[in-house]
């Protein structure tokens, strides 16, 4: 089947199918600062031997699991020989989109709200968004700037929370079972031709903060708990 480039990203490519689909290719560079993998830095950071591939092992589990919920996803299917993944089309909102769900106060949400909170504490599924804007520090975005700035409807705003916090769930329960904790994730939604949210992009170790008996797990070796 022959494919067209269309867009270079930091840790995948994306080409567009003949079917009307497109292929992700997962790519063995990751997001740090001086030689360190952090997924929190938005630019590349170095290149780690393997880890498209189990990337992609994550995303193909937790998107099949996702789907037999019954909620909407880009997700077609997985080549693991060439590190792909088939999607179906899907807009972004404005010029991407990143919603976080917050099991616990950790990170940026400490950064911002620490002198009401202590690290840690529970929370209840807390959704919020930001703009994905390297120059500008990834800016929160409330579900009234979305309306307001015409980047998404109520519907599709209550959708994407709703969404969130189940598929969330999906993941803390997987995790708990293999006795781990998962404190935040990310994610990314888009819309298609009738204008219905679906999750898009990866569900992998890089966009989510896991603990295991209170010790922070390092994204690679999640990776290694995860698959034993």
């Amino acid at each position: 089947m022959e494919m067209k480039l269309v867009y270079t990203g930091k840790t995948k490519n994306v080409f567009e199918l003949e079917n009307g689909n497109y292929l992700l290719k997962f790519k063995d560079d990751v997001t740090g600062k001086d030689g360190v993998f952090d997924p929190g830095e938005n630019s590349i950071g170095l290149t780690i031997e393997g880890v498209g591939n189990i990337n992609l092992r994550m995303t193909d589990y937790f998107f099949k699991k996702i789907n037999e919920q019954g909620i909407k996803t880009h997700f077609v299917s997985v080549n693991l020989d060439d590190t792909t993944m088939e999607v179906k089309p899907a807009k972004v909102f404005g010029h991407g989109l990143e919603v976080i769900c917050r099991h616990r106060a950790v990170g940026s949400f400490i950064k911002r709200y620490g002198e009401y909170i202590e690290p840690g504490t529970p929370l209840p599924a807390y959704v919020e968004m930001t703009f994905k804007n390297d120059e500008k520090g990834d800016p929160l975005v409330t579900k009234d700037g979305l309306v307001v700035l015409g980047i998404m409807t109520e519907k599709q705003y209550d959708d994407i929370k709703e969404m969130t916090q189940k598929i969330t769930q999906i993941v803390a329960d997987d995790l708990k079972e293999k006795g781990l904790d998962l404190y935040d994730i990310k994610f990314e939604f888009g819309y298609d031709a009738n204008g219905d949210v679906m999750l898009i992009d990866e569900i992998a170790s890089g966009n989510m903060r896991v603990y295991k008996d209170g010790e922070y797990i390092q994204p690679l070796e999640l990776n290694e708990l995860f698959f034993a």
